[in-house]
């Protein structure tokens, strides 16, 4: 026979208030409740969608932000509930006088906070739900009686969810009574004209993140930019794969390469930046670093072209004398001086944690040349320099310097090609023989340290072995 645990008095305080939910005095003592009851009442509430009770509780709602994102998807059997916590938003909206414990400032829309909802980890004055994030830039200070709402927007081919656009309409027609914004944004679609349509509904002084993965045209870009430079308090950009039509005249790429880094001079929070294969900026990155004034902790440029004009111009740029993270894969330096290169190395020498020059086809010479620089970034946790021919030689002048950088615990490097030969199948014996004579390079080494060697090795002109 088998025990049943007895019900606590919350559960059975909350199965009466569930049961009882249509009598307007079980209603009306909601904002008598304790706090700590709100958050399983809430949820109990959902869950058995009992609208009277959810609708009341958002009106008495004791926190000063409703995570409603954790507890639901933006998906078509959400809808009534999200209406009827909506219109239990509007009764508030619509009134000059709140009840006394009124406190809701957030509606959170976004797929997090999921904890709040099993575990209340709280005080008097809130909840401890916000997740940990890196130093931002202090926000705009918005009206004390506003309600923000927050979203996290993706844009693909197909439309958005149901319950987003509902939220979307909602929040327009009501945009002087709430700021509607969103942290996170993404997109993945060419549709222009939709993506900005949303973009007026915004307060874009609340992004912090943007990232465009699709094969935009420059123009599409430039149509974009302005809205880009109203979020004073972005802190990532990605950007990826921007097409320029071989019609397009030299002005006219001008003038929308302008149109667009020129709106850097206002992002004074971005502290990471990565630009993917976006060859239109070869020979005019100048015009971007000039107006990057944020600190930048991470700096990626990768898969594109770049002029030694351009690698210069980064080495000069005030906005990376803190950086710590540095990928410049797949940026073929061979034909380029390393001498900017080496500048820029010692720029950062004294902040940056990872660097990777992948598949960048540089040179003995060349790296002879920065690698005195390489040597006094003394906080370098990871190099990867895989897919760079090298020498034997210079591979043990390479590993001589860098074993003195005490916190380096990963290198990555090809296998030189000499060690391949003229014998084809033996090189397995000359590549044991090579790690072994390596080996006693890093003897000395007070540290733990890997040093990982790709099997193929990387020839001079880009031909890799198989």
């Amino acid at each position: 026979m088998s025990l049943q645990a007895t019900p606590t008095l919350l559960q059975l305080a909350m199965q009466s208030l569930l049961r009882d939910e249509a009598e307007a005095l079980t209603i009306a003592g909601l904002q008598d409740l304790p706090m700590e009851l709100f958050p399983p009442l809430f949820k109990d509430a959902f869950t058995h969608k009992r609208f009277n009770i959810l609708k009341k509780m958002v009106q008495v709602w004791p926190f000063p932000c409703l995570p409603l994102g954790g507890l639901m998807k933006m998906k078509a059997p959400y809808l009534d509930v999200l209406q009827t916590i909506l219109d239990g938003i509007d009764s508030l909206l619509d009134q000059n006088i709140h009840p006394r414990s009124y406190k809701l400032r957030v509606l959170d829309l976004r797929a997090l906070h999921k904890d709040f909802w099993t575990v209340w980890a709280g005080d008097s004055t809130g909840v401890k739900y916000k997740r940990k994030t890196q130093k931002r830039c202090p926000k705009v200070v918005a009206e004390p009686n506003s309600l923000k709402v927050f979203v996290d927007l993706c844009f693909k081919r197909r439309p958005l969810d149901a319950g987003l656009s509902s939220v979307l309409l909602w929040a327009s027609e009501r945009k002087a009574r709430l700021q509607l914004g969103c942290k996170k944004l993404k997109i993945n679609t060419l549709a222009i004209q939709s993506i900005v349509s949303v973009l007026e509904m915004l307060d874009l002084d609340h992004t912090e993140e943007v990232e465009v993965c699709c094969t935009w045209k420059l123009s599409t870009l430039a149509t974009f930019a302005p809205y880009l430079g109203r979020m004073r308090n972005l802190f990532s950009f990605i950007l990826s794969h921007v097409h320029v039509p071989a019609s397009m005249t030299p002005e006219e790429k001008q003038q929308l390469v302008s149109q667009f880094t020129s709106q850097f001079s206002n992002l004074h929070c971005l502290q990471d930046l990565s630009l993917d294969s976006i060859g239109f900026l070869k020979g005019q990155m100048d015009q971007l670093f000039r107006c990057l004034e944020a600190s930048l902790e991470i700096l990626c440029i990768t898969d594109t072209q770049m002029s030694e004009s351009d690698l210069k111009s980064l080495s000069q740029c005030p906005g990376i004398r803190q950086l710590k993270h540095l990928n410049l894969s797949g940026v073929t330096l061979t034909d380029i001086s390393p001498e900017p290169l080496r500048v820029l190395l010692e720029t950062v020498a004294a902040t940056l944690k990872t660097l990777d020059l992948e598949n960048c086809m540089i040179m003995d010479s060349q790296l002879n040349v920065f690698l005195p620089a390489l040597s006094q970034c003394v906080q370098l946790i990871m190099f990867n320099y895989l897919r760079n021919p090298i020498s034997v030689a210079i591979l043990e002048r390479l590993l001589y310097h860098t074993s003195s950088l005490s916190c380096l615990s990963l290198e990555m490097y090809s296998t030189p090609p000499e060690i391949y030969g003229a014998q084809g199948a033996s090189y397995h014996k000359r590549l044991d023989l090579l790690r072994e004579e390596l080996s006693k390079t890093m003897k000395n080494l007070e540290h733990t340290r890997t040093v990982w060697f790709s099997i193929a090795p990387c020839f001079p002109g880009g031909i890799q072995a198989i």
